[in-house]
């Protein structure tokens, strides 16, 4: 149940991944390419962000990005799929198969660990399958942190089971749920947060069931502000938005300044405006809290609005659709 998993979100960062195949997992890629969908690749995105030095590319389509030769020599390929049945993530392994890149796999099940298995790939086994996507982002990271050889990266990762409290972060929510009832969000952040207001996206749009929008700071100084400058003759387009800024103390003072700056001529428009602090101690710890305060908000707008937070049958019908 999704309630459980938001409560018990902190208890994935101690899940110790197992890396089957693995004396033929290789060591030394410069650049790491993560194929994968949806809630798939989003622990790859928090990664990219909590780690920018790194290399990391993420592919949301069929097959691979362009490489180079270079790249061909120097890049590991992490197939993520959480349910092992996704289309596009298995194209790209199989694609990575033919050209024999170095190549990985993580899944709960499905037919990207067949694959992985009969190949002889090294590959995570995701522990829980019934879990959503989006909600599984402490093992999808400890999966990939894994696979990347990185033992530093997840102990710092796996100390968050005692740094999350889950309890406070509902408290947050909880009363961010009420104050969004009846409006459409959008959340903005710093570009170096901007995962993490993609992510408060995400689980409004599939735990919520609400329309959610992102952006991030400055780019939308300089052209997604002028779209609320509202007039007579459209204020009524804008009426139902609610801005989220998401604050953080390290951010750039420039871009602090321009939250607030936008603050007040939104809240002089009309706009209603909140804000949420980023808390938690070190950045990952931080960036994870947001998150799961998020899955608070949306788990309690879901209640509010008297939907279904767990599934997403749309995502379903589609599938069947294309089949």
């Amino acid at each position: 149940m999704i309630l459980q998993d938001i409560k018990d979100f902190n208890k994935q960062f101690g899940w110790e991944p197992d890396v089957l195949n693995a004396a033929h997992l290789p060591r030394g890629a410069k650049k790491i390419i993560v194929c994968g969908m949806g809630g798939s690749h989003l622990a790859a995105d928090i990664l990219s962000a909590w780690k920018p030095e790194w290399n990391i590319v993420i592919w949301n389509d069929y097959g691979l990005p362009p490489l180079s030769e270079r790249d061909k020599k120097e890049c590991l390929i992490i197939a993520s799929s959480h349910s092992g049945d996704t289309e596009e993530t298995i194209s790209a392994f199989l694609e990575a198969k033919e050209r024999r890149l170095p190549l990985t796999a993580v899944a709960s099940g499905g037919e990207l660990l067949s694959l992985a298995k009969s190949f002889g790939v090294p590959y995570v086994v995701m522990p829980d399958g019934s879990i959503q996507p989006r909600m599984a982002l402490g093992f999808s990271m400890k999966a990939i942190l894994a696979l990347m050889g990185e033992r530093s990266a997840l102990k710092e990762v796996t100390s968050l089971e005692h740094m999350l409290t889950p309890a406070h972060s509902e408290t947050i929510g909880k009363k961010m749920a009420k104050k969004l009832k009846g409006s459409v969000p959008v959340i903005y952040a710093s570009r170096r947060n901007g995962v993490v207001a993609w992510n408060w996206k995400i689980v409004l749009n599939e735990t919520g069931k609400i329309p959610a929008f992102a952006n991030v700071f400055p780019e939308l100084n300089h052209n997604e502000m002028t779209g609320f400058d509202v007039k007579k003759g459209t204020r009524g387009l804008s009426a139902k938005f609610h801005f989220i800024f998401l604050r953080d103390d390290d951010d750039d003072p420039r871009i602090a300044k321009r939250m607030k700056v936008i603050e007040k001529l939104f809240a002089a428009r009309g706009f209603r405006v909140s804000a949420v602090e980023f808390r938690g101690g070190h950045r990952i710890a931080k960036i994870f809290s947001s998150i799961n305060t998020a899955q608070w908000t949306a788990f309690h707008l879901a209640k509010l609005y008297g939907v279904e937070a767990e599934k997403v049958p749309m995502v379903e019908e589609f599938k069947k659709m294309i089949a």
